[in-house]
């Protein structure tokens, strides 16, 4: 059975797919789910258009982000903490204490878009990636500074 995949199906295929399945997997599984409708050539038309635009809308959210990774990458952002004996830090540095050092300069920066790795638990400079799109991954500096 032919089928229009509605959302993305791990191990089958993305959203606006048309599909050849087996007509249990299609009946049972897909359908019932909303993740598929059976395939007619109203289904496939709005289906390929739909995909258009979202390819679309991706092609304008990577050209935004390639923008705001020019205007960050490479950069060093300080994050002020405060720390005890021998500069160690109550607690870590967190991605939200990070944006709100970048936010300071000027440029909004979602906090779910660092990836920090592991918590920042000392003083000093450390590379960060900032996943701002697909194939858009810019690194900044971010230099922790203690204060008593």
């Amino acid at each position: 059975m032919k089928v229009v995949l509605q959302k993305d199906v791990l191990n089958l295929g993305d959203a606006g797919d048309v599909k050849e399945v087996a007509d249990g997997y299609a009946r049972n599984f897909l359908i019932p789910r909303r993740l598929a409708v059976r395939a007619n050539d109203g289904n496939t038309k709005a289906a390929i258009h739909q995909k258009r635009l979202a390819e679309l809308k991706r092609d304008k959210r990577v050209k935004v982000m390639k923008e705001l990774s020019s205007s960050i990458d490479g950069k060093t952002y300080e994050v002020k903490v405060k720390v005890g004996e021998n500069d160690k830090l109550f607690g870590s540095v967190t991605a939200n204490d990070i944006a709100l050092a970048i936010k300071n300069t000027g440029v909004e920066l979602d906090k779910r878009k660092l990836d920090l790795g592991e918590p920042i638990k000392s003083v000093g400079e450390f590379k960060i990636k900032v996943r701002l799109a697909e194939g858009v991954v810019p690194q900044i500096v971010v230099k922790v500074v203690g204060q008593a």
